[in-house]
């Protein structure tokens, strides 16, 4: 089962529509409780990041038996520092975003907490992939 989806940057008035949308898809498909939460939050952090740093981009996300598959693109910035990107606290949020309570440097690591398996692949000027890699049932 696939499902896609546009996010727009800047526009914090529909940040998490996206993560909201499939969390409620994943119940109606009966997925256990526990996986679904793990699944909202890191796709609703890295949903966040296209947000706030990338301008937005689009989300594809694939349900199989066993595992969902989430990937998400964008062609912002880039990431030019992941290993500090990746620490805890880090942040390049505007301060805008974080007046609004976004951009806490966090989100990066909670998709890793809360994923079986990340990976993101940067290059500075042209854009950022993020996959995500959830287990059913664990």
């Amino acid at each position: 089962m696939n499902f896609e989806y546009q996010v727009t940057g800047d526009d914090f008035s529909l940040a998490g529509r996206a993560s909201s949308d499939i969390k409620k898809k994943l119940k109606q498909l009966g997925i256990p409780s526990c996986t679904i939460k793990r699944t909202a939050i890191s796709m609703y952090e890295a949903e966040i990041n296209m947000v706030i740093h990338a301008d937005g981009g689009s989300i594809s996300i694939n349900i199989d038996d066993d595992i969902i598959s989430i990937v998400l693109k964008d062609t912002g910035p880039g990431i030019p520092d992941l290993a500090l990107a990746m620490q805890e606290g880090y942040t390049t949020a505007s301060e805008a975003a974080r007046e609004l309570g976004f951009g806490a440097g966090m989100g990066l690591m909670n998709i890793k907490r809360n994923s079986d398996n990340l990976t993101i692949d940067s290059i500075v000027g042209q854009g950022t992939t993020v996959t995500i890699l959830l287990k059913i049932g664990e």
